[in-house]
């Protein structure tokens, strides 16, 4: 599942508890359909027709064609993001994103660039992940080539004007300020320093203030000669176009770029995440209303165990269905008022959250009842084959249903792309469909069920004494001699 969308679904079981069963790219149903025989048939999808070529200088091409409207979207997909930073180099991905669309060698003026790109009608953004970068532009079929232009020129010939730097570097920390200032941010930043409490920064694509505000152009220059090469990165079309065509022009504008000569990830290995030791609780105080939990596990990382990131996908999908065990046990009883399981692609340790708010009378027993669940999920009749195959039939759905928006999907083959590699993604329906019982049982014998985890409860200190929530109780440990939480 990607992150962003996991995120959405997570804030959704917060903030509108009756939404907490829409959908969200593999997620849950856009419509719950009843779980009837022709439901649970597994659905067969036409496999995503995505033609590829790589160029001599190592850049990969990726086109997925589609001309159900007059419409193209160009993508540059760069395996950079924070698991490239150590905490020295920590938000610098993040801040070369921000100096992306700035000056460059065709337009020296920042409000020629934007104008430029408003009289043409073009939409543009980038975003920063934790294993990819991306930046695109989204235009009317006529414009494709204007864009693809913009492109080479922002990532061949950036000029990083000190002044638009500057201005670039103060809006990050503003990015920053606001992500911190938000209760929920706290909790996830707590979340990602003990899950991967010995390189945390390699899971913060925002960055820290320290790092943001010592960085120099000379920092946007590094990351440059370290990660925009065409051997780490991915020109990505789809839409309104003909495959032809776009491999000579991206080879006409790109052809002569020049490869790095040493592979970044053979200079620069990404670390890898130790285990978790034990488990650990805590309760962050916030002057919040209602009380939010969240429990985390080391998930399967691509290429490590590419199956149990299948299972995952599947079994979370299974008990965020109103009509599972999981919800009815949690939602309908009253404990919570929402709950979601998820599981965030990654192929460098994808992690594993559940996130429930419940009230300060009932956050005991909601966290008790919560790690009674997970004692029993692999349970024979925790969920039923209909079930299984319903999962599945509709993750196929869903899939097909987002590709009706080619702009948007666009996102998703760099995603996977930069994460997983392109064969993965071409083979996920496929391997879907071949999700068996007894991998969702692998998946959480060896992840979850009795692994070093992290409880987190975030709650105000008035509802602490009210809860009586204890540290044994946020790990599902019933220890007579309860120790209080406390942060």
């Amino acid at each position: 599942m990607k992150r962003n969308l996991l995120i959405l679904l997570l804030i959704s079981s917060l903030l509108a508890p009756s939404t907490i069963s829409a959908s969200q790219r593999r997620t849950a149903p856009r419509a719950p359909a009843p779980q009837t025989p022709a439901a649970t048939a597994t659905a067969r999808m036409p496999d995503t027709k995505i033609q590829s070529r790589v160029l001599a200088n190592g850049l990969e091409v990726l086109v997925l064609e589609d001309h159900s409207v007059p419409l193209v979207s160009v993508e540059l997909a760069v395996k950079n993001g924070s698991y490239t930073e150590p905490p020295e180099l920590n938000g610098l991905s993040h801040l070369y994103e921000h100096m992306f669309f700035k000056a460059n060698r065709a337009i020296k003026d920042r409000e020629d660039y934007v104008q430029s790109i408003d009289q043409l009608g073009i939409v543009y953004n980038g975003q920063t992940h934790e294993e990819l970068v991306n930046y695109y532009f989204t235009t009317t079929t006529p414009n494709f080539g204007v864009a693809m232009r913009f492109m080479r020129d922002a990532v061949r010939y950036p000029l990083f004007d000190e002044r638009q730097f500057e201005q670039e570097r103060e809006v990050v920390i503003g990015e920053l300020d606001r992500h911190e200032s938000n209760p929920f941010g706290y909790l996830s930043i707590e979340m990602n320093n003990r899950l991967f409490y010995k390189y945390p920064s390699r899971k913060n694509p925002g960055g820290n203030r320290q790092t943001v505000r010592a960085a120099t152009t000379e920092s946007m220059r590094l990351v440059q000669g370290r990660y925009y090469v065409p051997n780490n990165s991915a020109v990505v079309v789809t839409g309104d176009v003909k495959s032809d065509e776009v491999f000579r022009l991206v080879s006409d504008l790109f052809g002569d770029w020049t490869r790095r000569e040493k592979d970044p990830f053979a200079e620069f290995p990404p670390v890898e995440h130790p285990t978790l030791e034990k488990s650990e609780g805590m309760v962050i105080r916030q002057p919040v209303q209602n009380v939010i939990i969240m429990i985390g596990w080391h998930g399967p990382s691509i290429g490590n165990d590419n199956p149990g990131t299948y299972a995952a996908d599947v079994f979370s999908f299974i008990l965020r269905q109103p009509n599972s065990r999981f919800q009815r046990a949690l939602v309908d009883t009253g404990l919570v008022t929402g709950i979601n399981l998820g599981y965030y692609t990654q192929r460098n340790v994808g992690p594993i959250n559940i996130i429930a708010q419940t009230t300060p009378d009932k956050a005991r027993a909601a966290v008790r009842a919560i790690y009674n669940e997970i004692e029993h999920f692999n349970d024979r009749d925790y969920y039923t084959d209909e079930q299984l195959e319903t999962a599945k039939a509709l993750l196929e759905a869903e899939d097909l249903f987002d590709r009706e928006k080619v702009s948007e999907y666009t996102h998703t083959i760099s995603f996977w792309w930069a994460s997983t590699g392109i064969d993965y993604f071409r083979g996920y329906l496929g391997n879907l469909r071949r999700t068996s019982r007894v991998d969702i049982s692998r998946y959480v014998t060896t992840y979850v069920q009795g692994k070093p985890h992290v409880g987190l409860a975030l709650m105000s200190e008035e509802s602490l004494k009210q809860s009586q929530l204890t540290q044994e109780d946020l790990i599902g440990d019933r220890k007579q001699n309860a120790t209080p939480a406390n942060r």
